[in-house]
């Protein structure tokens, strides 16, 4: 089977749409400006549930190494090294495929590095915070950012696979090694309460990020409803 034949057959078939609406949602939560918000509520979530700064230093130092594990190199080493267009770049179906507002990304797309960076932190959190509700939460986000990159026609589904797989593997690796690393700063001790989950954050906290998660959205799909009537 020709596995790139078909990776391109997939992106056709999902790519673009004929909604202005839908154009104008994709790039606002495309754009990694959109979700700082996001992140400022993260790194409120850590502060507020650590009992004291060696533990919040580490906790966001070790999300940082993911976002450079499983993007930065790729944007530096990976996809250079591949070199594989990306889809409104490739001179093979770059004309079939739907762009938004001329965005077609830089020359090389593989691997995603958007799935990547997103799905390494939602792993991580998710590991170190242990909430069902975060877990769905930031799952829900990345796969949201990936199908951001197909809709607009910079990343073949391949890509995406691929960016997911290795963010997953990179947020399980800087998992352990911040488990290593907290246990030779503190012992830890689980939690049993209704009120924290087993690794000691808060639930009220964690419904802070949550809701800024669920109004960074709203705002998406405000912003991309007034755009149609400007």
């Amino acid at each position: 089977m020709d596995w790139i034949a078909l990776d391109k057959q997939w992106l056709l078939a999902l790519n673009g749409s004929q909604s202005l609406f839908l154009d104008s949602l994709m790039k606002t939560l495309t754009t990694a400006t959109t979700w700082i918000p996001l992140y400022v509520a993260l790194i409120y979530l850590v502060i507020k549930n650590s009992n004291d700064a060696r533990k919040v230093v580490l906790t966001i130092g070790c999300a940082l190494l993911c976002v450079f594990l499983a993007g930065s190199l790729d944007d530096m080493v990976v996809k250079p090294l591949v070199a594989r267009w990306r889809p409104a770049r490739d001179p093979e179906i770059g004309i079939l495929v739907d762009i938004v507002n001329g965005y077609r990304g830089g020359r090389f797309g593989f691997f995603s590095a958007h799935a990547a960076n997103t799905f390494s932190l939602a792993v991580f959190l998710s590991l170190v915070i242990r909430s069902r509700l975060m877990t769905t939460a930031l799952v829900a986000w990345s796969l949201l950012n990936c199908w951001t990159r197909i809709y607009l026609g910079v990343h073949y589904p391949g890509d995406i696979l691929v960016g997911l797989l290795w963010g997953g593997a990179v947020g399980t690796g800087v998992w352990y090694l911040y488990g290593k690393l907290m246990n030779k700063t503190e012992e830890a001790v689980p939690f049993v309460s209704t009120h924290y989950t087993q690794t000691g954050y808060q639930y009220q906290h964690i419904d802070v990020v949550v809701s800024v998660l669920v109004f960074t959205l709203v705002y998406a799909i405000m912003k991309a409803t007034f755009s149609i009537y400007i």
